[in-house]
């Protein structure tokens, strides 16, 4: 695993299922429990209702941060990795909504239940910057010139996207499965591969979604086809 602070920060904040949002009414703030996913160029994806009060908030002020936490390395909860990401918060342009409605339904299924009420709403958060705690007495800023992935890997990965995806699940439906259930710790069954970024792949298999963290950023389609094959040895290579 080829780490950076950067690296780190990005896999802890798309491997997130869950994340703490925080939020401030005339200068008193407040937190909340909501579900983040990311877009490829690591903007934070938010369904949010028109009826919480985190919501009524943002319209109000849009500066936010989130709090993104790993698993503690020991019974210390101080050692958990985790990362602060402020922010500003808009809901997503309507031409957009389709396409990243989808990235985040890819990300959490069972939000396809309420995700077309009329009181919920994607909005999207831009990071301004980030703070890393990488295990007890381990921080550091990162600028969003630091956090962000090159942007050029993200649109071209974001381009490419559906055709990985659409290949691996139809000619290496048995490769996806055995990522998820030999180096995720899936349950057996049909995965497929729902998404992916410049540092890994989401898979699925009903409510169900795992992350599968690349080696190193990946700066091309090319790139991602490469991890995808060292994974998928690494994962069959039991099976022989």
């Amino acid at each position: 695993m080829t780490d950076t602070p950067a690296f780190e920060a990005r896999r802890l904040i798309r491997g997130a299922a869950s994340a703490t949002l925080a939020t401030q009414a005339a200068g008193q703030p407040f937190a909340s429990l909501v579900t983040p996913a990311t877009a490829p160029d690591l903007s934070i994806l938010l369904l949010l209702s028109s009826l919480s009060e985190h919501t009524r908030q943002l319209r109000a002020e849009p500066r936010c941060a989130l709090l993104f936490q790993g698993s503690p390395v020991e019974t210390n909860p101080q050692t958990a990795p985790r990362v602060t990401v402020t922010g500003l918060a808009a809901p997503v342009p309507e031409a957009e909504v389709p396409a990243l409605k989808a990235r985040f339904l890819a990300r959490h299924p069972y939000a396809a239940l309420y995700a077309d009420f009329g009181d919920f709403a994607l909005w999207r958060v831009t990071p301004g910057g980030a703070q890393l705690v990488g295990g007890f007495a381990r921080a550091m800023r990162l600028r969003p010139s630091d956090l962000l992935p090159d942007p050029a890997a993200a649109a071209a990965i974001a381009a490419a996207e559906s055709r990985i995806l659409d290949h691996m699940n139809a000619d290496h439906a048995g490769a996806v499965a055995a990522i998820a259930t030999r180096l995720l710790d899936g349950a057996e069954g049909p995965w497929r591969m729902v998404a992916l970024d410049p540092d890994g792949a989401d898979l699925a298999l009903g409510e169900r979604v795992c992350r599968l963290n690349f080696n190193l950023p990946a700066s091309d389609a090319a790139a991602v086809r490469a991890e995808l094959i060292r994974v998928s040895s690494e994962a069959q290579s039991g099976l022989q």
